[in-house]
């Protein structure tokens, strides 16, 4: 476990839609916070919310960056592979990469991951269930933690967020008009930026660092009555489900009421 006694200074590398708003609070609360993008036109976005910006890219050989960036006590790693796309494949050797990059630098790695660890196998899973992921996506991710587990023994935190909602993500959007849509009695897994910005103060502010933190709303509608009501909500044309239950999961965490004692404050339903 840390034996970290203060945390002052945060560096968080990738103010995208999770970092930025996990920055902006962090600063509203008097840390100092060094962000990062590899977007030069952002940085002006960056400092006007008084956040140090940093230009940082990197590949799975090499990061390029200020040393002064990764000056900090803790460092969140949120950036999350690209679906879709050849690179998901160098998403761990890019972690790697910025681990080297980080090391004898920072007390704390904190690594932002996905629930996408766990597969769909028709059960409850928490933070003492295997890792058996089923998307290409998910097992970089693994294979990721296992990098940070293997490099950081002693400092290591990973949060596996749910499915991010919240501010321009509108939930109904995503089936709004569809028809015939598989799995609508399956349950969904999901948090609100607002919970998951919390959740990593919570671990910064109770120093709860070294575990693996599953965080995800504990309400779980199925996803037709929570995708129609989203749709439903934001007048959109509404979606269509099948009425079926196949493949699904119910993300749970041990470690969140426990070590944080964290009360959700957005409900999903």
């Amino acid at each position: 476990m840390s034996t970290l006694k203060k945390v002052n200074k945060i560096a968080i590398l990738g103010c995208g839609w999770f970092g930025f708003a996990f920055a902006k609070k962090l600063i509203s609360m008097g840390y100092e916070v060094n962000g990062s993008t590899t977007t030069p036109e952002k940085l002006d976005l960056i400092a006007e919310e008084k956040i140090q910006p940093f230009l940082v890219n990197f590949t799975s050989d090499q990061v390029i960056a200020d040393h002064e960036f990764f000056n900090a006590d803790v460092l969140f790693i949120c950036i999350p592979p690209k679906r879709n796309s050849i690179e998901v494949y160098d998403y761990a050797q890019k972690i790697a990469s910025i681990l080297n990059a980080a090391k004898d630098k920072v007390a704390n790695v904190v690594l932002i991951s996905a629930t996408s660890v766990y597969g769909d196998e028709n059960k409850a899973v928490n933070e003492l269930t295997e890792t058996n992921p089923d998307t290409e996506s998910g097992k970089v991710i693994v294979e990721a933690e296992n990098i940070l587990k293997i490099e950081n023994p002693d400092g290591f935190t990973i949060i596996r967020f749910g499915g991010l909602i919240g501010p321009d993500r509108n939930p109904g959007r995503f089936f709004a008009g569809k028809t015939a849509i598989p799995n609508g009695l399956a349950p969904v897994n999901l948090i609100h930026q607002t919970d998951a910005v919390n959740i990593a103060i919570n671990i910064i502010e109770k120093h709860a660092f070294g575990r693996i933190y599953n965080a995800c709303s504990p309400m779980h509608p199925t996803r037709k009555d929570f995708y129609t009501a989203a749709a439903e909500k934001a007048g959109l044309v509404l979606p269509g489900f099948v009425s079926e239950k196949k493949a699904w999961k119910v993300i749970e965490s041990v470690n969140v009421p426990r070590y944080l004692e964290y009360n959700f404050q957005e409900e999903i339903r």
